[in-house]
């Protein structure tokens, strides 16, 4: 691993998948498509549903008219009339409960007999249906779990279609990697109801895994390796462990599930019951306990609590507060300290199932974990992992869309479209962070081998600042506008000090899948914050052509920009400083220095306003001569300030 470490501070292959989700097999089939034949991506969730398409620029996920990735896998069924998918589906279950189908996917090629007591919570019928298999009784008929999905399914490819502009007709569908063999062929029928042909059935954590290129490299494998995905969504808790075993010199590679453990009962929606029988429990103390929720408040409810669970992901607290009439408003902020102590116990029943899937895997050794779902995104839960694996896990991508992702990469395969996997062995970008007037600091340079670390020193340009934002970038030109935006996090809670104080450490790690990790900490509070990235998940090669040649191309003009941002930035901290000082001795100095003092002072704030108004105007070199004229004329006037303040030290 190289590793560049600069103390210097500044102001602010190809892929190879596998797993047809039937037994261990090598990849590699023909299946002929083109981009009028595409084959899509699609994660037949629980809770949501998605779709993806993989070309040149990688995998994505196709959106639907209003922009949204997830489609909730929740059906309304209408006698005489088309069924309501999806969104509204959702937003009017509260209005129409026994009509309102969501989680079938739990009774996908189930029998009824098999179905516990647990259905009878369901505010929708469960029934015998065809072979004796679990079906609906909804609108006035028997629906099986295959035409729900089928519904949701036909609604993806209605998306995909819009979206590519052409017919969609194939797709790789994902699966739990713990469906038997009715299960997965439940999907199929439901894939062909829906007027797609399923010619791939995917494990969910195989999948997941391919989305980050687990197993994608030029470099020749020749010794396995061992993934635990674990996956915390909004219904249930599943933790795979994954081998990847090579194959022969002609053959790919493949992954083999060695085990699997969860808990079909237990997700986010688990949490949002923990946050509202919190408020439920508090307002029946307020306002009395005979108060009654209806089933409108207990929707309402549901999503206040939702809502607070996802803020607490990313703040230190939350603000709760439910009106009752004029009269009665209940009121109070939930901390994160005191969310992660309420939900503890949920979470701990996640690491028990990571428990038992390494103890039924033999209790091998891990190369990788990685995260999918959306509780995922809790702090506390990845906290968890990353004690329990003692690794940090893989976040790059969305928890939510990852699966989706890996599908879109596995289709791509089947249909022989050619991926750039531009991060195989170098980083073919720069990679940076925004610092202060718009300007980039690079930390790792293109062309730079993997896995490759490098770390900077960096400080605050406000006085008293306590949070700092910290924007990656990527590109090889000099300010931000010209670059790619990849990622932005904060860095909260820092000690309120002077700006140029606190020594802020941002540290990039580029590891060998080719997944950024970036922390920064401030050294003296210990705060610290990370985000992780695929930096190069949207570009095609071509593009990385082009940025590289603009780059050249504006090398100049883009140097004197950077020069002059970071000009601004250092002389408006020096201006700070000196200013201050001034005006604590401006009695006891000379008229005829305070004058050149001031005078030099004044020329510096005309090149800094000069630089706002038009950069590409300003003389860097006069500037940077202005501002060292300043240094210079400031000595005699700090060393004034020094003595009053020795002299005031021993009055």
């Amino acid at each position: 691993m190289r590793e560049r470490k600069r103390d210097d501070a500044a102001t602010v292959g190809d892929w190879i998948p596998a797993d047809t989700g039937e037994g261990p097999s090598i990849t590699g089939m023909a299946v002929t498509s083109s981009s009028t034949d595409p084959i899509v991506g699609i994660d037949l969730g629980t809770t949501n549903s998605l779709v993806a398409y993989c070309d040149d620029a990688g995998p994505r996920i196709l959106m639907d008219e209003a922009g949204r990735a997830l489609l909730p896998s929740v059906v309304r069924f209408v006698a005489g009339a088309a069924p309501v998918i999806g969104h509204d589906a959702r937003a009017h279950a509260v209005e129409y409960p026994v009509d309102t189908v969501y989680s079938a996917k739990r009774f996908m090629g189930r029998g009824f007999a098999e179905q516990g007591a647990s259905v009878g919570e369901l505010p929708y019928s469960v029934v015998a249906g065809p072979h004796g298999l679990a079906a609906f009784a909804v609108a006035g008929d028997v629906i099986t779990p295959q035409q729900v999905a089928a519904h949701v399914l036909r609604a993806l490819k209605e998306i995909a279609e819009r979206q590519l502009g052409v017919p969609v007709q194939r797709a790789v569908v994902t699966v739990p990697a713990y469906f038997d063999d009715a299960q997965r062929q439940a999907t199929r029928d439901a894939a062909r109801l829906a007027g797609l042909e399923a010619i791939r059935i995917v494990n969910e954590p195989t999948a997941a895994a391919l989305a980050y290129g687990i197993g994608a490299s030029e470099r020749r494998r020749t010794s396995s390796e061992t993934i635990v995905v674990y996956d915390f969504g909004g219904g249930t808790c599943d933790v795979s462990v994954l081998q990847l075993v090579p194959g022969g010199p002609d053959e790919g590679e493949f992954f083999q599930v060695l085990s699997t453990a969860g808990d079909t009962r237990l997700g986010g929606d688990d949490i949002d019951d923990a946050i509202i029988a919190l408020v439920t429990r508090e307002i029946r103390d307020e306002f009395g306990t005979a108060l009654e929720f209806p089933p409108a408040a207990r929707q309402a409810l549901r999503n206040f609590a939702e809502s607070a669970k996802i803020t607490l992901s990313s703040a230190d607290s939350a603000t709760l507060e439910v009106s009752f009439g004029v009269d009665r408003t209940y009121r109070r902020v939930l901390g994160r300290a005191e969310f992660e102590t309420m939900i503890a116990p949920l979470v701990a029943r996640t690491i028990d199932a990571c428990r038992r899937a390494m103890r039924d895997a033999g209790a091998p050794e891990i190369d990788r974990v990685v995260l999918v779902g959306g509780s995922t995104r809790i702090p506390a839960v990845r906290d968890a992992v990353r004690a329990f694996f003692g690794r940090e896990p893989y976040a790059a991508l969305d928890p939510d869309q990852v699966v989706a992702l890996g599908a879109a990469v596995q289709a791509s395969v089947l249909s022989g479209t050619r991926r750039d996997l531009l991060l195989v062995d170098v980083v073919p970008l720069s990679l940076g962070i925004e610092t202060v007037g718009g300007a980039v600091a690079k930390l790792v340079m293109r062309n730079s081998s993997i896995p490759t670390r490098a770390t900077e020193m960096f400080s605050t340009s406000v006085d008293g600042q306590i949070n700092v934002g910290i924007h990656v970038l990527q590109g090889e030109r000099e300010l931000v506008a010209d670059c790619r935006s990849i990622a932005r996090f904060d860095l909260r809670g820092i000690p309120p000090m002077p700006a140029g104080i606190p020594q802020i450490e941002v540290e990039f790690l580029v590891d060998a899948n080719g997944i950024l990790a970036v922390t920064a900490a401030e050294r003296r509070s210990g705060r610290r914050a990370a985000v992780q990235v695929i930096p190069t998940y949207g570009l095609t090669a071509a593009d990385v052509d082009r940025m590289e040649a603009e780059s050249f191309t504006h090398a100049r003009e883009d140097m004197q920009r950077h020069r002059v941002v970071d000009l601004v930035a250092t002389s408006r901290l020096d201006l700070k400083w000196i200013c201050d000082a001034l005006a604590r001795v401006r009695d006891e100095l000379e008229p005829a220095y305070l004058e050149t003092l001031e005078s030099a002072i004044m020329s510096l704030k005309g090149h800094i306003s000069a630089a706002e108004y038009d950069p590409r105007s300003v003389d860097a070199n006069a500037f940077y001569q202005a501002k060292e004229a300043l240094d210079r004329a400031s000595v005699r006037m700090h060393e004034v300030a020094i003595t009053r303040s020795l002299r005031g030290g021993t009055d």
